[in-house]
């Protein structure tokens, strides 16, 4: 970009949200070192840098855009009026994109888990700090090799075992691909090696952070070693794949480089699934809290009663997703957009996916947000709608790594062009602004698809949960109201991290993550933001559970072609009118839905907490401003909360 059009924000700064914790959170989790120098990026630095990599990449793509164009696209990203995804914060303009193509700028991904190569991409993709869902129904499950009886495997740290475990990503991946071959192919039993793995706390290039060193892998490989042999003789079940891809996922966060999200997709009658975080039974595994579950229910008739048995804050509640509505709707007032191949989401479950069946195929989700609260009017709404669209199109026309990706990318260019603080402006989610807006994108990408030769997306908008995005201006999240007046916002980082030592300065309160089995995990602290919220911010105190439903309705009729993600806040006295609004909406009305307890949810460290104006005032006066230094350590990746119950990723 023109250095002389950068140099006009310089010295400005966007209006942060929330008491500044949107620029503490955009510090600790989207501004890169500097080369060259001992600090990390101010925000108009990190807008530049993502702006750059546009306009290289147009140019290496022969997209010809006006020049004009990236300036007004900078200017509305600056001033928090739209937003690139976390990953396009993170990444764009480094080596890894380079490398990886569109893998590096992607949130989310899906498989479907009847194959061997289902849980290899899977593992690949959070690795690469990615979101991953995937369906665990008999009817994909089934279709798993039998498992070889007499299979021995075992970790020695000598050089001369029969597989040395390579010292990179690809490497981890190929141990699990090694392991799940003599299970489901040769039968044959083998040793293994981690002398080449990098001991805990190196540095770890591209990605960025430090190094976990071998334990993590270790521990994880024999967790699978041991769910996969209990079954020697016979097939894996649904339980066993959803406890195989949680050991993935928390082998993955276990050094805090990466962050894991995953929402598993299980049958309405499997009871062993449905039965799998409900804590109030106890022994329930600490990997099982990777994964968000959900329910596949096309008809609301079909389910059971014990799918609300975690509903009164004994276990998790499950969430809801209605896959025959997702493959015959795009938004429900249209008869377009169709999307019969979907079998998956990513784990917030914004965006319907439809990974290859029989060779481990992940479709990715790509999403970029804008933000109904910093805007004027329904004109700026469309302006900045236009100025996003490039950005996701550009994005879903670059190359995956994985060829089985690839293809289904190129096929569907799915798009998840988001919302939020959509509860902030009313004036601005009216049926006729939304369906405005809306066509002015669906010609948008008519037109830019026929000049460079691609096929049309076949989704383009939904609504995500939003959380961290969200902070940063001052958005309450997506389609949700603001948890309360008063509360405290918990965010999780590494234990190494940083910028752990200046939230502690200023006076933050500070512990170690508690696990499902009451043990602390020290490599991940969870630091508390008290946060006062405007009068005129709408509370979940004022919009009842049925309230909070017919916006979801509104918005999936009017907005999204995808998904409206939503968890809605609940009282349990308001189970019953939940039972009812779904008993009449769900079939025709409701793709996916997810509930949380207000409060009594059983959560420890949740990402909410509602307090006291008095508690609040209290907790203030022994917290000082961050001050950050001049020169700033690089931070590892921390998990912010992209949803509501903290499970998504942020980069």
């Amino acid at each position: 970009m023109d250095k002389e059009f950068i140099k006009k924000y310089e010295n400005k700064q966007p209006n942060w949200g929330f008491n500044g914790l949107g620029y503490i959170t955009y510090k600790r989790t989207y501004a890169r070192p500097v080369v060259g120098e001992s600090r990390v990026e101010e925000w108009h630095e990190t807008v530049e840098r993502c702006v750059d990599w546009l306009i290289k990449t147009h140019k290496e793509m022969h997209i010809k855009m006006d020049a004009r164009y990236y300036e007004e696209l900078y200017e509305a990203v600056f001033y928090l009026k739209a937003n690139f995804s976390g990953r396009m914060l993170w990444q764009a303009g480094t080596e890894t994109v380079d490398k990886l193509g569109g893998a590096s700028l992607c949130n989310c991904w899906a498989v479907v888990c009847d194959c061997k190569e289902s849980f290899l991409s899977a593992f690949d993709y959070l690795m690469l700090g990615g979101g991953v869902g995937y369906n665990i129904q008999q009817q994909h499950v089934g279709r798993l090799p039998w498992i070889k009886e007499g299979v021995h495997i075992s970790h020695t740290r000598s050089k001369d075992a029969q597989f040395i475990v390579p010292d990179s990503r690809e490497g981890w991946v190929a141990t699990l691909d090694k392991i799940l071959t003599s299970f489901f192919e040769t039968g044959e039993s083998f040793t293994y090696s981690t002398i080449l793995v990098r001991p805990y706390g190196e540095p770890i290039g591209g990605f960025g952070g430090t190094a976990s060193g071998p334990e993590p892998l270790i521990k994880g490989m024999n967790k699978i070693i041991d769910i996969i042999q209990a079954r020697a003789g016979g097939s894996l079940r649904p339980i066993d794949a959803l406890d195989i891809m949680n050991c993935i996922g928390e082998l993955v966060v276990a050094g805090n480089v990466r962050r894991s999200a995953q929402i598993a997709l299980g049958d309405v009658s499997d009871l062993e699934f449905l039965h799998a975080k409900d804590w109030s039974k106890g022994n329930i595994p600490n990997h099982r809290a990777m994964s968000n579950n959900t329910v596949v229910c096309n008809d609301i008739t079909e389910l059971p009663d014990v799918f609300w048995e975690g509903y009164n804050g004994n276990g998790e509640p499950y969430g809801l997703i209605n896959l025959g509505l997702i493959r015959k709707k795009g938004r429900l007032e249209d008869n377009h957009r169709t999307d019969p191949d979907a079998i998956a989401t990513n784990p917030c479950a914004e965006i319907s996916l439809s990974p290859s069946k029989n060779d481990g195929g992940a479709e990715s989700c790509n999403l970029c947000e804008i933000y109904l609260n910093n805007l004027k009017d329904d004109k700026e709404f469309k302006r900045v709608a236009l100025l996003m669209y490039p950005v996701v199109k550009t994005i879903a026309m670059l190359p995956y790594h994985r060829k089985e990706t690839a293809k289904i990318v190129a096929a569907n260019l799915r798009l998840g062009m988001g919302l939020t603080g959509i509860v902030q402006r009313p004036d601005l989610v009216k049926s006729d602004v939304l369906t405005t807006v809306y066509q002015s994108i669906e010609r948008a990408d008519k037109k830019f698809s026929a000049e460079n030769g691609v096929p049309e997306s076949i989704k383009l908008t939904t609504v995500k949960p939003s959380g961290t995005l969200s902070l940063l201006g001052g958005a309450t999240p997506g389609v949700h109201p603001a948890y309360s007046r008063y509360y405290i916002r918990r965010i999780r980082m590494s234990s190494t991290d940083s910028l752990i030592k200046l939230c502690k300065e200023a006076g933050h309160h500070i512990e170690f993550v508690k696990k499902f089995d009451g043990t602390e995990d020290v490599t991940t602290v969870v630091v508390e933001f008290p946060v006062e919220l405007d009068k005129g911010v709408v509370i979940a105190e004022e919009m009842t559970a049925v309230k909070q439903l017919e916006l979801h309705k509104h918005m999936q009729q009017h907005w999204a072609d995808n998904q409206v993600s939503v968890t809605v806040y609940y009282k349990k006295e308001e189970l019953k009118g939940i039972k009812t609004w779904l008993a009449q909406n769900y079939n025709d009305s409701v793709k996916t839905v997810s509930f949380l307890l207000h409060t009594e949810h059983g959560f420890d460290q949740a990402p909410y907490e509602e307090i006291s104006s008095g508690k609040y005032r209290k907790l203030m006066e022994t917290i000082k401003p961050i001050k950050f230094p001049e020169k700033v350590e690089e931070a590892t990746l921390a998990e912010g909360v992209e949803c509501v119950t903290g499970s998504c990723p942020v980069r």
